[in-house]
């Protein structure tokens, strides 16, 4: 029996374009779901049997259903071993690997809406990652350490940090810091990637046309 096939929910010039990002360098076949963030379809009711959250990025594999943006990168990375884009069990590795895919949700994005909100953080005692500084500073203290969080291996983390440290750069949302450009230049300068944005680019093309 044939593996299962991976469906793609995705919407252009969306966080899920990590996920598309991921997927070209794990260099997976998989069926594209497309939703218009501009026509609520990801509101309507067909994708929110899908993720009730009615956000992007989610998959479908065989009966598996996987939603919030790091654990459609663990399915996915654990899915491809042969592209050694996860760490295994019983790698020294794959404890950073998921700690750096676990910070991203857990602190990274709770600080940023603080901080882009001009939010004062909860006390310590509640507050999920502390303050901005301390959290800021463990991420760039990682980066300094190496070309890729994990040293001197690159893994599907990177294609999320990039990613996201690429628009939150961009929209003035987090100091691009000389480490940080380096990293997301580093980052986007794979070819996967360059193919991966190539394709959102027209992703996107082909749907602004649609909706004229």
């Amino acid at each position: 029996m044939s593996e299962p096939r991976v469906t793609f929910f995705h919407a252009p010039n969306s966080r899920s374009g990590g996920t598309l990002n991921l997927l070209e360098e794990l260099e997976a076949d998989y069926d594209l779901h497309l939703l218009s963030l501009g026509a609520k379809q990801q509101r309507q009711a067909e994708y929110l049997a899908i993720n009730p959250m009615g956000k992007v990025p989610a998959i479908r594999h065989g009966d598996a259903l996987i939603t919030e943006q790091p654990a459609v990168y663990l399915y996915l990375a654990d899915l491809f071993p042969q592209k050694q884009l996860a760490p295994p069990i019983g790698d020294p590795l794959r404890g950073p690997y998921l700690r750096w895919m676990v910070f991203y949700g857990s602190c990274f994005e709770p600080a940023l809406v603080d901080r882009s909100m001009k939010r004062e953080p909860a006390p310590p005692s509640t507050c999920p990652y502390g303050d901005w500084d301390t959290m800021f500073k463990t991420l760039t203290d990682q980066l300094e350490r190496g070309p890729y969080l994990l040293g001197e291996r690159f893994s599907a983390v990177d294609v999320l940090w990039a990613t996201a440290l690429h628009w939150t750069t961009m929209f003035k949302l987090v100091p691009e810091t000389p480490v940080i450009r380096a990293y997301i230049d580093r980052i986007n300068a794979r070819p996967a990637m360059v193919r991966a944005r190539e394709k959102d680019t027209a992703l996107a093309a082909a749907q602004a046309s649609q909706a004229t």
